[in-house]
């Protein structure tokens, strides 16, 4: 009889010990990097960020960078360079380190510890996945354009998705619409919330948008390259963010008007727009995961410091209140979701992105919102602090927060791992009586 046992399943929720999915050692290959870039985020990055905010205290243009921000980010680019710790983010491709998700997930959770690590290597979001989008289906001339200053870390860009009017996470009901004229599209539409798009180093989007709108609901939608400085292309302001506009990355509202694009902009063609971000729902969107949870350590780190340095009636405050309880179950958290990540990341590797999506939506669904409680027992411990500008801890929040919007409502989530549930009990039912439940 052949021996399946070490064959994974489609779900991945067996527990046999053969099971590849449950092997999520580290390879040794990319051990050496990991410990690099542990090393540099503590040695060069953290003081480079201190000194970075620091330059950028009081700027009297928001969305403009103080004099000598961007030199001192330069610098320590320029060093992550030299240290051969750049653009590692592309799994199995020429252009990074060949890394597979799981050796990404475990440098992905030190590259959370400081808001700038990721872009200090060129690993950091909407970029990522941008960056992977077009190294997987840009063209030549789309590649060399665009592509390789953002591998250079010469210029950043956005991805613009969600509509004011549109319930956005449903992307069939995008209705920005691109209309082929001659050798040119011409776009008319509205979009808000469009991260990074603030930047005055922001010079690309890539616009999902509409071209068909009687093809079926999967091919009416495709993706286009518009530059920022595309006459038609509008910056109403930004959207803020509990109040922050979040300068100079901001989270822009933009309108196109007779926004005309060249023909050969369009992304691998018309009505692929949903193939397209297949390739970024998978790896560049656990990398989100991945982050936060290293948000997380960082407030478990301040929350330890607090409890153990911070007095009030006559005790330090780890004694009072049940804190040290609080302090056990983030720990105990932090290494449940790592361990949930890093199974994502190798279901990735072994299942591949369409088969392992249950596993995408099961961590976008536990992690975010596991750091928001995180953060703000941290914040608790804290007091009025935590809520200020003298601590992280209201930043950490608002990023970990926002998350559970920006990268797909909770709900959608876990509407797709509760109806693989249901699609298993179905398929696996003895009593067609049951079965037939499910279906209807």
């Amino acid at each position: 009889m052949a021996d399946h046992s070490s064959t994974p399943s489609p779900s991945g929720f067996g527990f046999n010990p053969r099971d590849p999915l449950n092997d999520l050692r580290m390879s040794e290959a990319a051990i050496p990097l990991y410990e690099k870039v542990r090393d540099f985020v503590r040695d060069v990055v953290e003081p480079m960020s201190v000194e970075f905010h620091r330059l950028g205290a009081g700027r009297p243009d928001p969305w403009q960078y103080a004099p000598g921000q961007l030199e001192v980010l330069e610098a320590a680019k320029d060093k992550a360079k030299a240290a051969g710790l750049w653009n590692f983010f592309l799994p199995n491709a020429e252009t990074g380190e060949g890394l597979s998700n799981l050796d990404y997930a475990y440098i992905a959770f030190e590259l959370g510890k400081n808001e700038l690590a990721s872009q200090v290597m060129n690993c950091s979001a909407p970029d990522t996945g941008n960056m992977e989008v077009l190294e997987r289906v840009g063209t030549p001339a789309q590649k060399e354009q665009w592509l390789k200053p953002l591998l250079e870390g010469k210029i950043r860009s956005a991805f613009a998705m969600t509509e004011p009017d549109m319930a956005s996470s449903d992307a069939k009901n995008i209705r920005c619409q691109a209309v082929l004229q001659g050798n040119e599209y011409v776009i008319n539409g509205e979009k808000h919330y469009i991260s990074g798009a603030g930047d005055p180093r922001c010079k690309i989007m890539i616009v999902m948008v509409q071209t068909n709108p009687d093809a079926p609901t999967n091919r009416q939608q495709s993706q286009i390259l518009v530059p920022m400085d595309t006459p038609g292309v509008t910056v109403v302001g930004p959207m803020n963010v509990f109040g922050d506009p979040d300068a100079p990355h901001g989270h822009m509202h933009i309108v196109f008007e007779n926004v005309r694009v060249p023909k050969e902009n369009m992304l691998l063609g018309e009505g692929r727009g949903f193939e397209i971000s297949q390739l970024r729902l998978g790896p560049g969107r656990i990398h989100h995961c991945m982050r936060a949870i290293g948000r997380a350590e960082k407030a478990l780190d301040l929350m330890v410091q607090r409890g153990t340095e911070r007095v009030a009636f006559g005790k330090p405050i780890i004694q009072l209140g049940g804190n040290i309880e609080k302090i056990s179950r983030a720990r105990i958290e932090i290494e449940s979701m790592r361990l949930m990540v890093l199974k994502a990341a190798k279901a990735m590797d072994v299942l591949g992105n369409r088969e392992a999506r249950v596993w995408i939506h099961m961590v976008k669904a536990l992690v975010p919102e596991r750091v928001c409680d995180i953060i703000d027992q941290a914040i608790q411990m804290y007091g009025a602090l935590g809520v200020s500008q003298k601590t992280p801890l209201a930043a950490l929040y608002t990023k970990s927060r926002t998350l559970r919007i920006a990268d797909g409502p909770d709900e959608v989530h876990h509407m797709v791992v509760g109806r693989n549930e249901l699609n298993v009990v179905r398929d696996t039912a003895a009593d067609p009586s049951i079965a037939a439940v499910f279906r209807n």
